[in-house]
């Protein structure tokens, strides 16, 4: 009797840990890849946010956020002139993580959004025609789901996660500065 429970708990442990797998769509890799186009230099740089720089970003996006650290990839042309920046944010939807990718211009607007990984049901997948809304946004009363960005019926939670990242992002961005 005890080795069917072992044998039924195993079965439980590896359907939850396939049901728990991420659905992972790009790597960052391809990410930055299709980023900022053909012939750009990619340069990587980890930037630790003073407290600060992390109180302006928070009270500028509307977010209330952790992250210490950051990672930016700068995207360059020959010339050695940035052309934009990618940052990563990993965060939760509703109960599960998201991974997405934020480009910002050289100009400070979004020229971006990507969705790397998305554990929620597939119902509450963001359309592209949705994301598209963010290009050419800059971090103003306008980037919200009450301004210029329709909200998604069915899926606010996705909506709400994909536009504090977005937020969030930005306001980071502004409070580092492109030196």
């Amino acid at each position: 009797m005890e080795h069917r429970t072992r044998l039924h708990l195993l079965i439980a442990v590896l359907l939850a840990a396939s049901a728990a797998q991420a659905r992972v769509f790009l790597t960052q890799q391809q990410a930055l890849a299709g980023a900022f186009g053909a012939g750009v230099k990619i340069t990587r740089k980890a930037i630790f946010l003073t407290p600060e720089q992390i109180r302006v970003a928070k009270k500028e996006s509307g977010v209330d956020f952790s992250d210490a650290m950051i990672v930016r990839y700068t995207g360059s042309s020959a010339a050695g002139v940035p052309v934009g920046y990618a940052y990563f944010d990993t965060h939760r939807v509703r109960t599960l993580p998201e991974t997405v990718m934020v480009v910002v211009g050289a100009d400070g607007t979004i020229t971006k959004v990507e969705i790397l990984s998305f554990d929620e049901p597939p119902d509450y997948f963001p359309k592209p025609r949705w994301i598209d809304q963010f290009r050419g946004r800059k971090l103003d009363g306008e980037l919200s789901l009450h301004g210029k960005v329709r909200p998604i019926s069915g899926a606010s939670l996705s909506g709400r996660a994909i536009m504090n990242a977005s937020r969030k992002i930005l306001a980071i961005h502004e409070a580092i500065g492109v030196k």
